[in-house]
């Protein structure tokens, strides 16, 4: 038998695929190829919300901006990766306010310990004058902000050991916190044994008890599994920490003015999904983390707050942000130096 395939079979067999693998239009090669970091897991309402912002960037500029999505530090930890934004070679990265804190100093105004009571005082100062502020800081450095600020969460405390339930249980208390001058002084002010470690090596340090405790949102608490490493979590609410989406500024003056508005508007639009999916997790996580074995310890925030205030804690601070910095912090929490 011929093995020879004739002019004919082939054409025949041309003729069995669709028209459209043979005349499909080209997929258009993005202008501009981007990368977004985040340092939270890919289910963390940040990677969700910053997903579907990307899908509806790339479809609303025709495929010209395509930003491609690296979670979980996939890049490098959040120090790393606030270098690697400085410099250029990562475009976009979501860091939260207490870690930015380490290289634009006035992005931690948010984080003073016990400053706001709740939600509504939140936004009424990043929404307003205290975020308008701290964009202005941020803006002084080679990166910038390209959206409202997003949601963290107030960040409550951990324990594997003893239980946290008034100030005094703090002393001496080995706890983990971020590379964050405000937060290592909120828990040193405490008498805590408080000591900055990166986030990705936390999980073993709790694990091999280096560390009895730690404080985050309980969203991070629940993606990141700590529960499986700590006994009890104390409803602190010490201090909200917030995310900004940082843009090296070079790239984004790259884009031209449609894309970069497009940019804002739909990060903006995701910043407001993600400020609601945060209220609703921490309703149903207390629950959540229960069933998985957290012992939950409700306490008096003010004893706390005035606890605080017997220290120079506050005072310390307002000397070193300034009056005018200070006076739109106060202009939402009140009187605290």
């Amino acid at each position: 038998m011929s093995h020879t395939v004739s002019r004919r079979t082939l054409l025949a067999g041309a003729a069995a695929f669709p028209l459209a693998t043979v005349f499909t239009r080209p997929v258009r090669a993005a202008e501009f190829e981007y990368k977004l970091a985040t340092g939270q897991d890919p289910t963390h309402p940040v990677n969700i919300r910053a997903q579907e912002a990307l899908n509806r960037i790339r479809e609303a500029s025709n495929g010209r901006l395509d930003i491609k999505l690296f979670p979980a530090n996939q890049l490098g930890s959040d120090t790393d990766l606030l270098s690697q934004v400085r410099n250029g070679s990562v475009e976009f990265f979501n860091l939260s306010t207490s870690i930015l804190s380490t290289f634009v100093p006035a992005a931690a105004l948010p984080n003073t310990g016990f400053a706001f009571k709740d939600y509504g005082d939140v936004w009424k100062a990043m929404d307003g004058g205290l975020g308008t502020y701290i964009r202005e800081q941020i803006a002084k450095t080679p990166i910038q902000t390209v959206s409202k600020v997003w949601d963290n969460g107030f960040r409550q405390i951990t324990s594997s050991t003893r239980e946290i339930k008034a100030p005094e249980d703090l002393k001496g208390f080995k706890i983990r916190v971020p590379p964050s001058p405000m937060l290592t002084s909120l828990f040193k002010a405490f008498e805590a044994g408080a000591a900055p470690l990166n986030f990705n090596e936390l999980y073993s340090a709790l694990q091999t008890k280096i560390f009895e405790g730690q404080e985050n949102p309980l969203a991070i608490i629940a993606t990141t599994r700590l529960y499986e490493v700590q006994k009890t979590c104390s409803l602190t609410g010490h201090v909200w920490d917030g995310y900004w989406i940082l843009g090296n500024k070079k790239a984004v003056q790259r884009l031209p003015e449609d894309l970069r508005a497009l940019v804002t508007r739909e990060l903006d639009r995701s910043g407001d999904d993600e400020r609601a999916d945060i209220v609703k997790l921490n309703d149903s996580l207390v629950k959540d983390l229960g069933s998985k074995g957290i012992t939950f310890i409700d306490v008096d925030r003010q004893k706390f707050r005035d606890a605080l205030g017997r220290t120079t804690f506050y005072k310390d601070w307002k000397s070193k942000y300034g009056d005018a910095a200070w006076e739109h912090l106060e202009a939402v929490s009140g009187k605290l130096a």
